[in-house]
């Protein structure tokens, strides 16, 4: 994988013939891969190289003035799963205020100008150049490459979205996302050191230090599976403050891996996420909460086993 940088003072001239698709992709979602799909047999088609065109930051953070976005995925997600489906090059426009208010002209000229594109898929709904003046069409019109446009992925309840995904990941239904994500929803980071309190009532814990973009589900237990070390371990994942005895004001992301009694610290580790259990809550006495983790364990093996 190759990753390439553009903004508006960068001066690349990339020469080797490529075709991409464009746009954020978060969630990488059954809409995207389509786009991502068609690339790849584009490139090949033309014997060119493929490439994903996508922005960092995120253009809301510039358009509408947000310190921070939460996302269905990290950038390092959304490459990692193109490359995975064959895109060869990454290429992340620097988006800026400047970039923003590039006229539709511009924006093929002067940014992706840089590259030495022999094909472009898009999405039926791209907008591009300032304030969106610029649609697929218009990118017909003007570009010194072929275009083509991809149509609405949907299911039974209309277009997949990322909008659609991200509500659902907040309600904790996991099951529909995994449909249009294709995959379970994951969050990943490194296992760091908690207080232990799992490990001293015998249900030890990998507390994830998760990305301060990754958007978080709702509050509370869920059955899941935990990717580390090679390993796929069959896993119980608590999301929130810890309210029994160990209290957090930061929401925390941490799994019981049933089955493990490796040593975990320091190693990347992916949660995903399969079925919501139950909502978090506080319990009055020790004896309770390890009942309460106890049956939480039968019933992720349980509903693991049905799915």
């Amino acid at each position: 994988m190759r990753v390439i940088t553009i903004s508006t003072s960068s001066t690349l001239k990339y020469n080797k013939p490529m075709c991409a698709c464009i746009g954020y992709f978060d969630g990488m979602h059954l809409g995207h891969q389509k786009l991502v799909r068609e690339t790849v047999k584009m490139a090949k088609e033309k014997a060119c190289e493929s490439a994903l065109i996508t922005f960092d930051p995120d253009p809301r953070v510039i358009l509408q003035g947000k310190a921070s976005i939460r996302h269905i995925t990290t950038i390092r997600q959304r490459m990692n799963r193109a490359v995975s489906m064959g895109i060869t090059n990454i290429v992340i426009l620097q988006f800026s205020r400047e970039m923003s208010q590039l006229p539709p002209e511009a924006f093929v000229k002067d940014i992706l100008g840089q590259l030495n594109l022999k094909g472009m898929v898009c999405g039926f709904d791209f907008r591009f150049g300032y304030r969106g003046s610029g649609d697929a069409a218009k990118l017909k019109e003007i570009a010194g490459f072929d275009v083509v446009t991809v149509d609405p992925v949907k299911d039974e309840n209309g277009k997949i979205s990322s909008t659609r995904i991200c509500e659902l990941i907040r309600c904790g239904d996991m099951l529909p996302v995994r449909k249009m994500l294709g995959e379970w929803f994951q969050i990943e980071g490194t296992v760091i050191h908690g207080r232990h309190q799992g490990t001293g009532i015998g249900f030890p814990t990998a507390n994830v230090k998760y990305s301060e973009e990754s958007l978080l589900p709702r509050t509370g237990v869920y059955a899941g599976y935990a990717l580390v070390g090679g390993r796929n371990y069959k896993a119980m994942i608590n999301v929130g403050h810890n309210p029994t005895f160990n209290y957090k004001e930061r929401i925390s992301v941490e799994a019981h891996l049933i089955g493990c009694d490796r040593n975990l610290y320091g190693k990347h580790i992916i949660l995903s996420f399969a079925v919501f259990l139950r909502d978090e809550k506080q319990f009055r006495t020790k004896d309770n909460l390890i009942m309460q983790l106890e049956q939480d364990v039968r019933n992720t093996e349980k509903v693991l086993q049905e799915i």
